[in-house]
C-alpha cells in the first residue's frame, strides 16, 4: 500500500513547489491537492467562523505544476477536482498539459462538491451536480483519446474539435471518483479508473472492506481504490481492506514538515513489506 499528503488548504504552509519537494524527499508515493474556488458567505451559519481552510485553497492545477517542475518520480493528483464547477473543454487541456508537464505523473481525482451555493455561483443547478459530472468527464474522455473530439450531452455539447496535445498516459490519467453516497459505486464503474472514499465519511473499515470487495466483484477487477483523509493508526487496517493508497490531509500550515517527518516514519516498515500495526 501506498503513502501519499493531499493538501487541503493552501496559502498558510509551504509553498507546492517546496511542499512537493519535501513530500518526495521524505519518500510518500504522491501529492494531492483538495479544490475549491471561493466559500460563499450566504453558506456560513451564524455561529461559524469564516472557512479560511476551504476558501484559502490554492488551485490545484497551479500547484501541481509548481510541484511537477521540481520532482521526478512523485504521483500527482487532484482530490477533488469540482468538475461540475468548471468548463469540461479548458479542464480537459489543463489535465493533458499536467500529465505532459509532469512525465505522465497526474492523476485526476474527481468529485460534484457539496457547497451549494458554490455550485450555484458557477451556474450549476446542485440538483443535477451528479449528472453534470458524469456528462463533462465523459466529454473530457473524448477530447484525451480522439483526434477530432466531439461530444452531445445534457451538460456537455460540441462538435468535432482538435485540442492537442493529449496526454502522455494513455488512453488517458486515471479517473478517481470521490464520494461515499450509495451511488459513487456506479459512477465509477460508468466512468472512472478508481475510487477515491473519505475516511471521515466511512461508518466503519468493515463497510469500507465491504464495499471495496463489491465494486471489484462488480468491474470483474482489481479498482484502484485510494483513502482520502487517512488514519495514521488504522493503516493495517486499510491494507487488508483493499486500499492501494492512503492520503494523510495536510493541514497547511506552520508545521507543515513536522507533519511530514512523522508521517514519514511509517513509510520505512511498509518499504520492508511489514504489516502496519
Amino acid at each position: 500500500m501506498q503513502l501519499g499528503i493531499a493538501v487541503f488548504a493552501g496559502v498558510e504552509g509551504q509553498a507546492p513547489a517546496e511542499l512537493g519537494r519535501a513530500v518526495e524527499e521524505r519518500g510518500f508515493e504522491s501529492l494531492f491537492y483538495a479544490e475549491h474556488t471561493h466559500i460563499p458567505v450566504a453558506s456560513r451559519r451564524d455561529d461559524d467562523r469564516p472557512p479560511r481552510d476551504y476558501a484559502s485553497s490554492y488551485d490545484p492545477f497551479l500547484a501541481l505544476a509548481a510541484a511537477a517542475a521540481v520532482t521526478t518520480t512523485l504521483r500527482l493528483g487532484t482530490a477533488v477536482c469540482l468538475v461540475p464547477q468548471r468548463d469540461p473543454i479548458i479542464t480537459a487541456k489543463e489535465v493533458a498539459s499536467l500529465d505532459r508537464m509532469s512525465g505522465g505523473r497526474f492523476e485526476f481525482g474527481v468529485g460534484a462538491g457539496w457547497n451549494r451555493a458554490e455550485l450555484a455561483n458557477h451556474g450549476t443547478d446542485p440538483r443535477r451536480r451528479m449528472a453534470v459530472l458524469a456528462d463533462r468527464v465523459q466529454a473530457m474522455r473524448a477530447i484525451w483519446t480522439s483526434e477530432e473530439a466531439e461530444h452531445h450531452g445534457p451538460h456537455a455539447d460540441f462538435e468535432p474539435l482538435w485540442s492537442w496535445s493529449k496526454p502522455v498516459q494513455r488512453p488517458h490519467p486515471p479517473v478517481l471518483v470521490g464520494g461515499n453516497g450509495p451511488g459513487v459505486e456506479d459512477r465509477v464503474l460508468a466512468f472512472g479508473d478508481g475510487w477515491l472514499p473519505q475516511c471521515g465519511h466511512l461508518a466503519s473499515v468493515r463497510e469500507l472492506t465491504d464495499r471495496i470487495a463489491s465494486l471489484r466483484h462488480r468491474a470483474g477487477k482489481r479498482v484502484p481504490v485510494t483513502l482520502f483523509g487517512a488514519i495514521p493508526s488504522m493503516l493495517g487496517a486499510f491494507a487488508e481492506a483493499g486500499v492501494d493508497r492512503c492520503l494523510f490531509t495536510l493541514q497547511s500550515g506552520p508545521g507543515d514538515l513536522d507533519e511530514l517527518d512523522r508521517w514519514a516514519e511509517l513509510i520505512g516498515p511498509r518499504s520492508a513489506g511489514r504489516s502496519f500495526d
